[in-house]
């Protein structure tokens, strides 16, 4: 009797201990919601921009320069070579594509290159230097919004 009194108490605690876990679980970010005029995704230009320019540096390797190095601003988002190579042997890209307007991706496949680890438009993983991207979605969604801006 007084095992399956120690096994009910047990099986209690364990039930207690499971809901206060599922509570104190953070909630997660809202998906970003299609826009109603145009079943794309909505998101904040000016977000965008800011993570595009400030944090996630897309301008950077998406850009042409000047012979000094400095961005050309009727280039910015077109396209570039990257300036450096590896720092190992490895499959390496040499050339950052336009990104202005994201010509040929549609919103899935921008928000999965944006928020899956820099997917490619043909499902594969893009090469190196692009950075493997975890972006929340609505993040990913202020980022796509912004270069869809740039048109």
């Amino acid at each position: 009797m007084r095992s399956s009194h120690a096994l009910a108490g047990s099986g209690l605690v364990l039930i207690v201990l499971a809901g206060i876990s599922a509570h104190s679980q953070p909630a997660a970010a809202p998906a970003p919601r299609p826009s109603a005029q145009t079943g794309a995704i909505s998101g904040n230009i000016e977000h965008g921009r800011y993570i595009a320019e400030h944090v996630a540096m897309c301008v950077e390797c998406h850009s042409g320069r000047d012979r000094d190095g400095n961005i050309i601003d009727s280039e910015r988002y077109l396209g570039a070579p990257i300036p450096s190579g590896p720092p190992w042997a490895t499959d390496w890209a040499l050339r950052a594509p336009r990104n202005k307007g994201l010509p040929g991706y549609d919103d899935a496949m921008a928000m999965r290159l944006l928020t899956e680890g820099s997917i490619g438009r043909d499902g594969t993983q893009l090469k190196p230097p692009m950075p493997r991207f975890r972006m929340t979605p609505q993040d990913a969604a202020d980022v796509i919004a912004f270069l869809r801006s740039l048109r």
